[in-house]
């Protein structure tokens, strides 16, 4: 590598390496506050102490939130995958004028502010009684979630060989058969990406949890949400660093099966 080449590639690196700095350095600020040994939130920390992390991981009403949280959106992720990879069939295999309109209102829960969305499914859900219970937030959650499954099993069907299911089909499979044994397999991980992305989506809402959920259907962002209105404590901050954890796992742990699956059909191309 030549010399002006060896600086713009270093550079870029150093480019890079700073805003990654800028986007993670104010999240990675508050972890260490998390082990703080004094009540207040403040640098030099006083001492090290788990004593945060005990009183969320002992508390009732943290942990009832945690549980709603898995509870609501394990749920909104499965509806959403089925509906989500039904809908980037239907739209990948469209080609008429209407096939962007479909896709506009497929996305529109992304585009559409979120709080409207909250609005609009309060008073859709209030009538039907449907407001403070688990099937009202698991659906709004749900009809936020789904555009995050489009996008990816969309891109994955776009970029699949449309002949494979054609040579399926002419082999005598039926559409379930070609769906199960060779377009699934070529799009599981845009399935596995659009289940991590919903699940997201619906663990981070509080918008929506604010206008939808009752007493006991309180979500973990909905109780930090309300802690920020009383007092800002260590507490708080513990978890949100487990938050931060949790949602580290899963993308390790998609980014691990994409791994796999690429090997695996780059072994099956061979």
């Amino acid at each position: 590598m030549s010399t002006p080449n060896r600086r713009a590639h270093l550079a870029l690196r150093l480019y890079v390496a700073g805003v990654l700095l800028f986007l993670g350095l104010p999240i990675l600020a508050i972890v260490p506050l998390s082990f703080s040994g004094g009540s207040l939130l403040v640098y030099p920390l006083p001492g090290l102490s788990l004593r945060w992390y005990v009183e969320v991981l002992t508390s009732a009403t943290w942990m009832r939130a945690l549980g709603n949280s898995l509870f609501v959106g394990a749920l909104a992720t499965a509806f959403a995958v089925v509906l989500g990879t039904l809908a980037s069939l239907g739209l990948a295999r469209r080609r008429d004028r209407w096939a962007a309109a479909l896709k506009m209102l497929a996305l529109s829960p992304m585009i559409v502010p979120v709080i409207l969305i909250a609005v609009a499914s309060y008073f859709f859900l209030a009538p039907l009684q449907l407001t403070g219970s688990y099937t009202g937030l698991v659906i709004t959650h749900t009809v936020i979630a789904v555009p995050f499954v489009v996008i990816p099993v969309l891109t994955a069907l776009e970029l699949q060989d449309p002949n494979l299911a054609r040579a399926a089909a002419a082999c005598g499979a039926t559409p379930a058969a070609t769906f199960w044994r060779v377009t699934l397999p070529g799009i599981r991980s845009g399935v596995a990406s659009g289940a991590l992305f919903a699940f997201a989506a619906s663990f981070d809402d509080v918008v929506i949890a604010l206008f939808i959920a009752g007493a006991q259907q309180r979500t973990l962002p909905q109780e930090m949400f309300s802690g920020l209105r009383d007092s800002i404590t260590p507490a708080m901050l513990a978890v949100a660093t487990l938050m931060i954890g949790v949602s580290t796992a899963l993308y390790l742990g998609v980014a691990r099966v994409q791994g796999r699956l690429a090997t695996a059909e780059s072994l099956r191309g061979r």
